[in-house]
This record gives C-alpha cells, structure tokens and sequence, in this order.
C-alpha cells in the first residue's frame, strides 16, 4: 500500500479525478490520466449493449481523441488487487511501457503502483 499523502501532487490529483468520476457516474472504476502536456482526462466505465470499455480504456481514449501524443501516468480507481493486462495495454500503447500506473482503492488509497509494460 502506497501512502497517499506520500505520492506527488500530479498522482495524487489523478486518483482524485478518478475516485470522483467513479463516485459521480455510479459506474464500476473510475480512472484518470495525465498527458506529456499535463492535462488530464478522465473517465469511468462504458457499459452499453453495443459498447464496453473499462474506465482507464475510456480515459486513454479520450486523451487520444483530444490530440495526446504520449502520457506520464495514469490511474484507476477499483475493487480489483492490480489494473488488468487489457488496461496496461492501453496505457502501454499511448505512454510506453514505463508509464505508472496507479491502482487505488473506492476510498482512494493506492494500493499499488505497475507499469504499463
């Protein structure tokens, strides 16, 4: 487990946007991620007939969408112990694979930290 008074600004900030996006939608996960620019995109889970995508899915997504070109981190907030091989995949694809990735839990606590790759 990760001291969230211990983490830098930036990540802090990030698992707060998701922790809200999670609580504001009433979706599953929550996520967030900083691009090379500092800006920030965040989502939460896409559960639709036609369309699933897992929160950090979305956030990178939409950061693609926006023009990102890279990111420095990026962050989930859920009940699972790790962020899936899926959502590393999608981190790794637009940040690389040495791009953290913050796992916390619904009361925002990181309880890990994995790099996309």
């Amino acid at each position: 487990m990760t001291d969230s008074n211990a983490l830098d600004p930036e990540d802090r900030k990030i698992v707060t946007l998701a922790r809200s996006a999670r609580a504001r939608n009433g979706v599953p996960e929550g996520a967030a991620v900083r691009d090379e620019t500092g800006r920030t995109y965040v989502a939460g889970t896409v559960a639709l007939d036609s369309l699933k995508l897992s929160a950090l899915q979305t956030a990178v997504a939409m950061a693609v969408a926006s023009g990102a070109t890279s990111l420095e981190a990026a962050a989930v907030v859920t009940e699972a112990d790790t962020a899936s091989e899926a959502d590393r995949a999608a981190v790794r694809d637009l940040g690389g694979a040495e791009t953290p990735v913050l796992v916390a839990g619904f009361d925002g606590t990181v309880r890990t930290t994995v790099t996309a790759g």
